[in-house]
Formats: structure tokens, C-alpha cells, sequence
């Protein structure tokens, strides 16, 4: 089986080769602990690599950020590897004319659907009207997403990297959850050709043919979201109970990442690779760094 690699120095070693494509990887960890280096070092790991389906493509990042925190993706993505990413305006919707599928249309890198309104996507903290009002947004911003991710894949993009999601005591409530849940078995996992019908409609027959031309496997398809924990701690993490029907109990592989105290009182991180369904992984707890390249497993 051909891996994808983490794009990590020293972090495809525990993971037996690499991640698995066509299933979920998710990075869990509180606010500053690396997810977001992580990502992009994943969503860069195919730039230039010919010959492993991707044409030699970066990935994309999905950003669910609502509440005016900004991930820092662009700043972190130019000081690490002087890529300057293309954002995708949410509000503007998708040319779904007869260039879409030209290797010159530029679909974007980088979409922040909800644009940092500065609220929180949780149904608690909102009123009926409020919520109703959110999934008429979530309405009108979701062709621009199903475009976003289709046109990149047609392009050969083999690699999405998912950030955003706020920690919710009760999942249930959260919008940005439920938008994942779409975004990850409706686009990535669904054949190509009723992604295609769900995004053109009534304009499906006229590109028939070029949407035949343009397949591609999801199953090559590498997904990864980054997943904020109110854990800081990695010991906390690893205690966690998953619930029937949680996002983590259904992932593919889980990689939590956090801090931990020395005998001295000091604090480091260090990150473990919890699940990693369908293959062989190390049980180690590993410590790492932060420089300019990003995330690197100590000694790598």
C-alpha cells in the first residue's frame, strides 16, 4: 500500500510508513501546540513529488474558524515553506462555466468558510432564529466549499487538511462538527461523479464529458483535520474516553499532541500516536520541537 507521508521528520517511523490514504487522520491538541505546522507541513509534503498521484501538488486547507482567532495559516505557511496561499472568498460564488476544468483555473488553497464572525458555531450559545440564520449561511457558502475541494481534486490535489473546530463539552452542539461530517462523507469520500451533480445541478449535462475526463479515486485522497482540545496536557488526552459515535472513536488514526512536565518541573512537548487502524505504529511517547520548518520529532 502506498503511504502519504506525514510530511513530519522522524514522524513516519511511528506510523509505520506514513499515513494511510483514503481514511481520516486526526491531530488533537490545545491552542499552540503545533497542529496548525503540522498540517501545512502534511498539506506541502507532494509539492514537486512526481509520480505518486498527486502531480506533484500541495494540498488544500479547510479553515472552520468563526470565532476571530486567526490559525496564522498564511504566516506560517510563507515563513516555512515561502508558499503564499490563494484564499478563496466564501461569500463569492463558484464560475461553474467551461473553464473549471482547465489546468490554468485557480481554485484556491486556503478557505475560511465563516470568515472569523467572531461567534460561536455552537447551537447553546444561539437563539432558533440565530441558528436558523447559520445554516442559511452554511446554505449559501456550501457550493462555494463542494467547488473549492472538487475542482482542487480534478487538478490532482491529493491532500486536505480540515482546522477550526472549537472544543464543546456536548458535540452534538456543534455546527462546525456537523459541517465537517458533510464536508468529509459528501465531497471527500463520495465518487467524483456525484460530487460533480451535487455542485453543477441543472448544469450537469452540459459538462458531462469533461466531468467523465476529470475522475479521480478518493480513496488516494488524504484527510486530515486538526482537532482543538481544552486539554493542554498530553496525559489528559490519552486518558480521554471515546464515546460510541465520536468523531475520534471513528477516525482512522489519532495523533494527540500536548505538553509534558520533567522531574525538574519543566515542560516539553511530546506527541503519541494513539490509533492508526490497519497498520503497524510505535507506542512511544515521542517529544518534539517547534522551528522554521515546523513540527520535528526530537533526534529526527
Amino acid at each position: 500500500m502506498t503511504r502519504l507521508s506525514s510530511g513530519v521528520p522522524g514522524l513516519d517511523d511511528l506510523l509505520g510508513g506514513g499515513l494511510i490514504p483514503g481514511t481520516l487522520a486526526v491531530v488533537v491538541g490545545a491552542t499552540g501546540i503545533g497542529k496548525t505546522q503540522l498540517g501545512l507541513q502534511f498539506a506541502h509534503a507532494d509539492a514537486g513529488v512526481s509520480g505518486n498521484g498527486s502531480a506533484g501538488r500541495r494540498g488544500i486547507l479547510f479553515d472552520m474558524t468563526s470565532r476571530g482567532d486567526p490559525q496564522s495559516h498564511g504566516d506560517y505557511a510563507q515563513r516555512m515553506f515561502d508558499w503564499r496561499l490563494t484564499s478563496v472568498d466564501p461569500e463569492q460564488a463558484p464560475r461553474l462555466d467551461d473553464g473549471f476544468f482547465a489546468a490554468s483555473r485557480n481554485h484556491g488553497d486556503y478557505l475560511n468558510v465563516f470568515r472569523n464572525a467572531g461567534r460561536r458555531v455552537t447551537r447553546r450559545d444561539l437563539t432558533m432564529e440565530e441558528y436558523q440564520e447559520w445554516q442559511a449561511e452554511l446554505a449559501r457558502k456550501l457550493n462555494t466549499a463542494i467547488a473549492f475541494f472538487y475542482g482542487n481534486f480534478v487538478q490532482g490535489c491529493r491532500r486536505a487538511v480540515m482546522d477550526g473546530i472549537e472544543p464543546l463539552e456536548k458535540k452534538n452542539d456543534s455546527i462546525q462538527l456537523e459541517l465537517f461530517e458533510y464536508i468529509y462523507h459528501q465531497i471527500l469520500r463520495k465518487d467524483p461523479e456525484w460530487v460533480a451533480r451535487d455542485l453543477f445541478r441543472e448544469h450537469y449535462r452540459a459538462h458531462e464529458e469533461q466531468i467523465a475526463a476529470s475522475k479521480y479515486d478518493p480513496a488516494k485522497i488524504g484527510a486530515l483535520l486538526l482537532y482543538t482540545s481544552a486539554e493542554t496536557m498530553l496525559d489528559p488526552l490519552l486518558e480521554r474516553p471515546l464515546d460510541e459515535g465520536d468523531l475520534l472513536a471513528n477516525a482512522n488514526t489519532i495523533i494527540f499532541m500536548g505538553k509534558r512536565r520533567t522531574a525538574d518541573g519543566k515542560l516539553y512537548r511530546a506527541l503519541h500516536v494513539a490509533k492508526h487502524r490497519g497498520s503497524a505504529c510505535s507506542d512511544e511517547i515521542v517529544s518534539y520541537v517547534i522551528d522554521d520548518r515546523g513540527v520535528r520529532l526530537e533526534g529526527s
